[in-house]
């Protein structure tokens, strides 16, 4: 029996799919799962795991992370400080150390705010701690 969030996964994965103008075989293939588990998924009759939903978000160029919260796997509140990190992690016009500083500034501000929850993924591996000072050049 397919659970709620599962069959919300599938919808926004099918809705996402066919935004990107893919056929069901084509993104199987793109991210990497059989053709008939892919649709599965889409029908809320699988729940995938979490490398399954990275591996679809590649193929989607979509963030795994909105898979995550779709999936039931991710709180809300935890995607929106994942993808400001993701931003800046991905950002190619500023140096690593700047983009080290600015998640150490941004850290403490969610500390600041309450939000004391730490981040997972692997975003969270290359971010220092919200404590931790910038070093200088």
């Amino acid at each position: 029996m397919a659970s709620l969030h599962v069959g919300n996964l599938g919808e926004f994965l099918r809705e996402q799919r066919r935004s990107a103008q893919l056929s069901l075989r084509q993104l199987a293939d793109a991210a990497g799962v059989s053709n008939p588990y892919l649709s599965q998924i889409e029908r809320g009759l699988r729940k995938p795991s979490a490398e399954i939903l990275q591996q679809l978000a590649r193929a989607l160029r979509i963030s795994a992370e909105t898979l995550y919260v779709r999936a039931g796997i991710l709180d809300e509140k935890e995607q929106a400080g994942l993808e400001v990190r993701s931003a800046i992690l991905a950002d190619t016009s500023i140096s690593e150390q700047q983009k080290q500083v600015l998640l150490q500034i941004y850290g403490s501000f969610r500390k600041e705010n309450g939000h004391t929850e730490d981040a997972s993924g692997p975003e969270a591996e290359d971010a220092p701690s919200a404590g931790a000072k910038p070093q200088t050049p």
